[in-house]
């Protein structure tokens, strides 16, 4: 696959962009052309083995590699080692688009924004097949993508990443899309993978117990992350995930599409269940 330099704006914002990757040369390029208005344009990678390096190359990105162990140190080291150019960092992956109504956003508020915020929550809008999976992804699911690089420092927690921000976590108006074009394959190999991590993961949590306060939270981060918690230890989670996203969150208002995504993720509920167990009895419980 080849790629030509992206053609940078003339209306630049005051915004590193930091792109992690892992084989992405099918996401690269859509990627890449939707950050022209990005002056200091960073990807760090975990030694892929296609063509994303000389993509990245051929589009003026600085570039560089790091073993990967989680994704929470991942970002510390790309802070630390990338010497990013500007103090506000926008975080994506390779699969994600940053659209005009967001790039403008950014644009207006990077300059005024108050002395006492850390970073930005965004909206991301999840693409399958083609199209917007609205209800069944579970939209508006939440995401802190904005970051001060002086004011935040990220924790592995299991497949993912928590962050720890001084000062406020304040929202934008417009939506990141994230979309999917390696096919389902692809993604259940990485819900194995993930899987087998927040396996881990969620055993270590249910030993510390629930923060009940959380669940009546006014932060959306802290309440999905306590209902998650709670979720975790139900009986027939599968089944009650489906149930929760097809019918109580409108799955079914996208179609088909809607009943198969559905489904997909009540199957990443199923593997959760079985590692976990199998994790258990391997350690004699």
């Amino acid at each position: 696959m080849s790629s030509v330099p992206m053609e940078k704006s003339a209306e630049r914002v005051a915004v590193s962009t930091l792109i992690f990757t892992l084989n992405e040369a099918v996401h690269l390029p859509s990627c890449l052309a939707a950050l022209t208005w990005c002056d200091d344009v960073i990807v760090i990678d975990s030694f892929s083995t296609d063509e994303t390096q000389s993509i990245c190359a051929a589009a003026g990105a600085r570039f560089f590699q790091n073993r990967f162990i989680g994704f929470g140190d991942q970002r510390n080291w790309a802070m630390k080692n990338a010497k990013p150019k500007h103090e506000w960092l926008l975080i994506l992956d390779a699969d994600e688009r940053v659209p005009p109504a967001l790039v403008a956003e950014l644009k207006s508020r990077i300059p005024v924004v108050a002395a006492d915020i850390g970073a930005f929550r965004i909206r991301r809008r999840f693409h399958l097949w083609g199209r917007w999976l609205k209800h069944s992804s579970l939209y508006p699911t939440w995401v802190v993508r904005l970051i001060h690089r002086d004011r935040v420092r990220y924790v592995n927690r299991g497949h993912a990443e928590t962050q720890d921000v001084q000062g406020r976590i304040a929202d934008l108006d417009n939506d990141l899309i994230d979309e999917n074009l390696k096919g389902i394959d692809d993604w259940f190999e990485r819900q194995n993978r993930y899987s087998s991590k927040d396996a881990e993961y969620e055993i270590d949590r249910d030993s510390a117990g629930i923060r009940w306060a959380d669940v009546f939270s006014g932060d959306e981060l802290a309440r999905r992350a306590a209902l998650k918690q709670i979720a975790a230890r139900m009986p027939f989670r599968p089944l009650l995930y489906f149930v929760y996203s097809y019918f109580f969150r409108f799955g079914f208002l996208d179609g088909s599409d809607g009943l198969h995504f559905c489904l997909m993720k009540a199957t990443y509920q199923r593997m959760l269940v079985t590692k976990k167990y199998d994790i258990l009895r391997r350690r004699g419980r």
